[in-house]
C-alpha cells in the first residue's frame, strides 16, 4: 500500500493537534505524557489531566498521545508524540506525570515472548532501561515524577487479559527503580479494578472510562498533594 506525501501531512497534523503545546509563558507545572491510559476522554474533557486539573486547582499539560510507545524509532511519528520521550518540552515543571510500556508489550511481542522487551523497558533490578533512563532525564531538569501503572483486566474478556503477567512484572521493576529516588512516585493500579465490575473500563476493555481515568487521577493528586 503506497502513502502520499498529503497522507502523512494529514497524519502528522492530526498527532500534533493530539498534544497541547508549551508556551513559554505557560504558568503550568505539572506536565503528562505517555499513551491512551493518559490521552483518553481527552476531547470531551475526562482525561486524566483535565480531572487532576480539576482536583488540584492547577494548570496541567497534557502531551500524551494514543498509541504511542516508549520504544519507537520512526522520526516523523516519533517526534508528533508516539515516540513518549519526544512528547517531553523543558519547561518550569515542579511533576511530571509518565506513563508508558503497555503498547510496547501489547503491539510489540504480543505479551507472549516479552523478556527481551522487558529487559529493554527496565531491567529486573531497576537500574537501567528506557523508561529508567527517561525518568533520569526528567529528574535532570528538577521535576518530580509520577509512573502510572496500567488497569487490569476485571477477568470478563479483555483483549489485553493476558497481559496481566507482564504488567505486574514491569510494575515491578518500576517500583524498584523509583525505591532510589525520593523524587520518583510509582502509583499502581493493579488494586483497583473489583473482579467483575466492568465500570472502570470503556466498551474496548481495554482504555478506561471516564470512571477510571478519573479514578486514576485521583490516586496522582493525593501524591502530589502529599509530596507538594
Amino acid at each position: 500500500m503506497k502513502f502520499s506525501a498529503t497522507f502523512f501531512a494529514i497524519f502528522f497534523l492530526f498527532l500534533s493537534g493530539c498534544t497541547e503545546s508549551v508556551s513559554r509563558d505557560s504558568s503550568a507545572r505539572i506536565l503528562t505524557m505517555g499513551d491512551s491510559l493518559l490521552a483518553s476522554h481527552g476531547m470531551s474533557g475526562n482525561a486524566v489531566s483535565d480531572v487532576l486539573e480539576r482536583a488540584l486547582g492547577r494548570p496541567v499539560i497534557d502531551r500524551s498521545v494514543m498509541g504511542a510507545r516508549i520504544i519507537y524509532h520512526l522520526p516523523i511519528s516519533g517526534s508528533a508524540g508516539l515516540n513518549i520521550a519526544k512528547q517531553f518540552r523543558v519547561g518550569d515543571w515542579d511533576w511530571v506525570v509518565l506513563n508508558g510500556g503497555g503498547n510496547d508489550l501489547w503491539l510489540g511481542c504480543g505479551c507472549i515472548v516479552c523478556k527481551n522487551k522487558l529487559d529493554r523497558l527496565s531491567r529486573k533490578d531497576g537500574k537501567g532501561g528506557e523508561i529508567p533512563s527517561l525518568i533520569q532525564e526528567i529528574r535532570k531538569t528538577g521535576a518530580k515524577v509520577v509512573y502510572v501503572g496500567y488497569l487490569r483486566s476485571p477477568g470478563l474478556g479483555s483483549p489485553i487479559e493476558h497481559c496481566r503477567d507482564e504488567g505486574d512484572e514491569l510494575e515491578r521493576r518500576i517500583a524498584r527503580f523509583a525505591a532510589f529516588d525520593d523524587g520518583v512516585h510509582m502509583v499502581s493500579l493493579k488494586d483497583m479494578v473489583p473482579f467483575g465490575d466492568r465500570s472502570f473500563h470503556a466498551a474496548d476493555m481495554i482504555h478506561p472510562s471516564r470512571k477510571g481515568s478519573a479514578a486514576i487521577a485521583a490516586r496522582v493528586a493525593e501524591v502530589i498533594r502529599t509530596d507538594g
